[in-house]
């Protein structure tokens, strides 16, 4: 199955997956905690199980599938608008990653692509005003993740980060207090995930990425 016949989004913490129905697998029907359902081919369906995801408080798996799975994406993606986004996972030469926190969770450094801007440099950019660091090279690409939120007018936003693995030295953390973050940590994967920490899906999808990598040592720190 190629990876374009799949689309995976996150809606108030539900991982939501479109498919085609041919694609559709025993495991994905019988999962536990995964709810199935077949696209009626009417948009307003469609926003029907958004605004009941947007309610949910259960983190459960929802997958919708349909035989046109183009027409699935297309009429999924008509309820939002789509920007786009870098973040970056930050690596010292200790092994150490960049986390922060805020509003009650631990976070990855991302932020909106500005105009004429391009993902690696919204990256860059936003590691440093969220937590004053500077001088760090991009050294590769991670994965992408989307997940939406509401605007300050209540329009709904899909938020499509491309997260890149950058590294630095190890220096000191000034968090963006503006920006709600209360505090910026160096922590290994170990460390990080010795304790439940209360963490968004995505950001989880792209450290278990990190870590199942295993590249810390096939890779040279470089600093501008």
């Amino acid at each position: 199955m190629e990876k374009s016949q799949i689309y995976k989004i996150y809606i108030n913490e539900v991982e939501v997956i479109l498919k085609a129905s041919s694609a559709l697998t025993l495991e994905d029907t019988v999962a536990s905690g995964c709810v199935v359902v077949k696209y009626t081919g009417n948009k307003k369906h469609l926003l029907d199980y958004i605004n009941i995801l947007e309610k949910s408080i259960k983190s459960e798996k929802l997958i919708i599938h349909f035989e046109d799975f183009i027409k699935l994406k297309l009429d999924f993606k008509s309820h939002f608008t789509e920007i786009e986004a870098g973040g970056g996972l930050v690596r010292n030469e200790r092994n150490e990653y960049l986390f922060i926190y805020r509003r009650g969770s631990w976070d990855l450094p991302k932020g909106k692509v500005e105009n004429e801007e391009t993902k690696k440099e919204a990256t860059l950019r936003e590691v440093t005003e969220e937590t004053g660091i500077k001088k760090m090279i991009i050294v590769q690409k991670l994965i992408v993740t989307r997940h939406i939120y509401r605007s300050n007018v209540g329009k709904r936003i899909i938020k499509k980060s491309q997260w890149y693995l950058v590294e630095t030295k190890k220096q000191p953390l000034i968090p963006q207090v503006n920006e709600d973050i209360e505090k910026a940590e160096w922590m290994t994967l170990s460390r990080f995930f010795s304790k439940k920490r209360q963490v968004y899906p995505n950001i989880l999808e792209v450290l278990h990425t990190q870590d199942t990598q295993d590249i810390t040592s096939k890779v040279q720190i470089k600093i501008k």
